[in-house]
Formats: C-alpha cells, sequence, structure tokens
C-alpha cells in the first residue's frame, strides 16, 4: 500500500475517532442540562399540583364524605398515614397521601380524588412496578389479603378480583361511595422499563372485624 495513501487513511480514522468523542461529549452535556431542567419543571410540576391539590381535597372531603365516617383528621397532602402489607407477595410499604412522581419515589401513592379507609368509598393506591413495590402482583389470587394499618386504624380487605385494563379505562377505577372498595394498581408489563400504556389493578372488600 502507497505510504501516502496509508497516511490518508489514518488520518480518516483519527479525524473519525475524534468526532466520535466530541459527540459523545456534546450529547452528554445536554443530557446533563436536560436532565438537570426535566428535573426541575418535574418538582415545580409537583408543588403546583400539590397547591391545587389541597385545595380540591378539601373541597372533596367538605361535599362528599358521609358525615357518619368522616374522620377526625385528615394527613396533609405528601404526608406518611398508613402502610399497606400483602403477605402472599411480601410487601410491607409505605402509604403516602397523593400520587406525584416524587411521592411514588418513596413508596405507595393514594388518589387524593379517592376516599380513606373506614370512609364506605372508593380507595386508590398505586405504585411501581419496581421489585421492590409491586413486581410481584402476578403471584395475587383470589381471597388473598391485604392489611392497612393507618394513623386511626387498622383495615383488613379480601382480594375479589384482577384485571388488567388500559390507561383510558378510567371507569374500570370507580370513585363512588356506596361501598367501601380498595383498588390497588401498577404499570403492567410487571419488567416494563419506560412508559406503560396498561395498568394491573387489584380489587379489594373489606372483612368483617
Amino acid at each position: 500500500m502507497p505510504k501516502f495513501l496509508r497516511k490518508t487513511i489514518k488520518a480518516t480514522i483519527i479525524s473519525v475517532i475524534v468526532a466520535l468523542f466530541v459527540t459523545i461529549a456534546i450529547f452528554a452535556c445536554i443530557n446533563i442540562f436536560a436532565g438537570a431542567q426535566i428535573e426541575q419543571a418535574i418538582t415545580l410540576a409537583n408543588r403546583v399540583a400539590i397547591d391545587i391539590k389541597q385545595e380540591a381535597v378539601a373541597e372533596f372531603q367538605e361535599t362528599t364524605i358521609n358525615e357518619n365516617k368522616k374522620l377526625a383528621s385528615y394527613p396533609d397532602y405528601g404526608a406518611k398515614y398508613a402502610t399497606i402489607e400483602i403477605p402472599q407477595i411480601e410487601v410491607n410499604l409505605p402509604v403516602y397521601f397523593g400520587d406525584t412522581l416524587e411521592i411514588l419515589k418513596n413508596g405507595v401513592g393514594h388518589s387524593s380524588g379517592s376516599y380513606f379507609p373506614g370512609e364506605g368509598g372508593s380507595i386508590i393506591y398505586m405504585g411501581h412496578n419496581s421489585a421492590d413495590v409491586f413486581r410481584r402482583f402476578s403471584d395475587l389470587k383470589i381471597d388473598n389479603e391485604i392489611i392497612i394499618k393507618t394513623t386511626y386504624g387498622e383495615f383488613k380487605y379480601k382480594i375479589y378480583d384482577m384485571q388488567l385494563i388500559n390507561e383510558k379505562e378510567i371507569d374500570k377505577l370507580p370513585v363512588q361511595r356506596d361501598k367501601e372498595i380498595l383498588m390497588v394498581y401498577t404499570c403492567y408489563p410487571f419488567n416494563n422499563i419506560g412508559y406503560a400504556k396498561q395498568r394491573y389493578v387489584v380489587y379489594a372488600e373489606p372483612i368483617a372485624q
């Protein structure tokens, strides 16, 4: 191979390698910056959501809860007020009032548009499908127990149904006040990475105590 051709090939390879490293560096910088910006945006959104939901929750509690089953006091938005235990799959997790991304990082979220255990209406909990949260939902069976230990009492529920639903099927997570129903859901597939459009929902009813 002619000497000048070898030099040309060598120079080309070096140029490609340099260009590759520069490109990687640029993308890394963009990712770091964008990540910081996204995190700030999520934090801000969460703060706004908390302010808005606090007002909505107060109105909800005043207008829709049966006076005979009203709690003496309600937790602040974002506060831990209970634990959820599912012996069948060795789950024992904290429950927080609210459903922001920040809350779900810490444990199980309680939809602020639903009732509390003991109030006689729909209770909606949600959690990630990660290994340390609800990854093992597929192992649950009808009649398995779910135990909710709150700051004001302990409540036991028995699973009577499990459904795989689409994220837009909100009628599958009905909020009503005529019957106490605990609905706990997570994203599906359980080993999914990233955004999922399906939800795996477990439905449970109170066990007479």
